[in-house]
């Protein structure tokens, strides 16, 4: 490893008597991490394998995203030992420390993708674009690695809703959705050096509503028309499936309102759907028709998902049994 005409990389022995001996190197990656060296072309570094002088100031420069890494140990003339290890890139991951901040506190954005470990005797930096709804602008925040060695990096947002955003501090409304985007250039397989990913992480500004809680139905049941109870359904009668769903958040709430019909064997005789939307703190009892066309009994169940498209649902199903006669 590391060889240099006659000059091979140095190993150490951990403490005295062990016949342990350790020697660590640097391996350099994408040149957009190094873009203050000269020699960083292309998408790969394009410097030479450095051997240093000691047993941990060696670099080699992989080449491609399937790269690899090989020791070899001659203990006698002739009898070489081989290790080798696979070089892999990441896809990194960003999260808030809460669901939820208050407009006056801070929240704690945390990026873990070893990739960007680049020195593992240094404490690594970077930055990730944090904005809100009340301001998309944002700013970077600068992320700091935990510790030398760890791929986890760390920064503090602090949120006001009374001053523009400024350094850390991120301008904020009550119900705003603030974002953190890193954008993920060091990816494995099947992704190509050209590619790379937004990983974004969220936290809601306010109170944080559990997701079935976001507006929750109620009260399935059959009614006419004019929104009046039936008692009794008849054949080629139409009725309507209704529910109350509200909105408790401070923020609106689009919806998707869905009935599904079953009959007595679990097969699906009608399945319909309407979309809408809250306002912050609305009820409202959406409903829609079934007409059957055979006696039996059924069961309507309703669900409330955020849109026909995403399936999230913000509420638990409820259902009402319905005979017809």
């Amino acid at each position: 490893m590391c060889s240099t005409g006659d000059k091979t990389y140095v190993g150490t022995e951990t403490d005295e008597d062990t016949g342990v001996f350790e020697s660590e190197i640097q391996l350099i990656g994408f040149s957009h991490q190094l873009s203050s060296d000269s020699s960083a072309t292309g998408p790969f570094y394009s410097g030479a394998t450095k051997c240093g002088s000691g047993d941990d100031d060696g670099e080699i420069a992989t080449a491609s995203q399937t790269d690899g890494v090989s020791v070899s140990y001659e203990y006698n003339d002739n009898t070489v030992v081989v290790a080798s290890a696979s070089i892999i890139w990441n896809i990194g991951e960003t999260t808030f420390d809460s669901s939820s901040v208050s407009a006056g506190g801070s929240g704690v954005v945390t990026v873990v993708d070893p990739d960007e470990n680049i020195n593992d005797s240094l404490i690594d930096t970077f930055t990730v674009d944090v904005f809100s709804d009340s301001d998309a602008g944002g700013f970077q925040l600068t992320m700091n690695e935990t510790d030398e060695d760890t791929g986890v990096f760390e920064g503090t947002v602090f949120f006001t809703s009374d001053l523009a955003t400024s350094g850390n501090n991120l301008r904020v409304s009550e119900g705003d959705t603030v974002t953190a985007e890193y954008v993920d250039e060091t990816l494995p397989e099947p992704y190509t050096t050209d590619d790379d990913l937004t990983i974004a992480a969220t936290t809601t500004v306010g109170t944080a509503f559990p997701p079935l809680e976001r507006a929750p139905a109620a009260n399935a049941r059959v009614v006419d028309a004019f929104g009046a109870s039936v008692a009794e359904v008849s054949v080629d009668q139409q009725v309507q499936i209704a529910a109350d769903v509200s909105n408790g958040q401070s923020k609106d709430q689009a919806f998707a309102y869905l009935v599904q019909v079953q009959d007595g064997s679990g097969v699906t005789v009608s399945l319909a759907w309407i979309t809408g939307s809250l306002t912050a703190g609305q009820s409202m009892s959406p409903a829609l028709s079934w007409t059957p066309s055979d006696s039996g009994s059924y069961t309507a169940t309703v669900f409330v998902w955020e849109s026909v498209d995403n399936p999230t649902a913000l509420s638990p199903t409820v259902s009402v049994e319905i005979d017809v006669v």
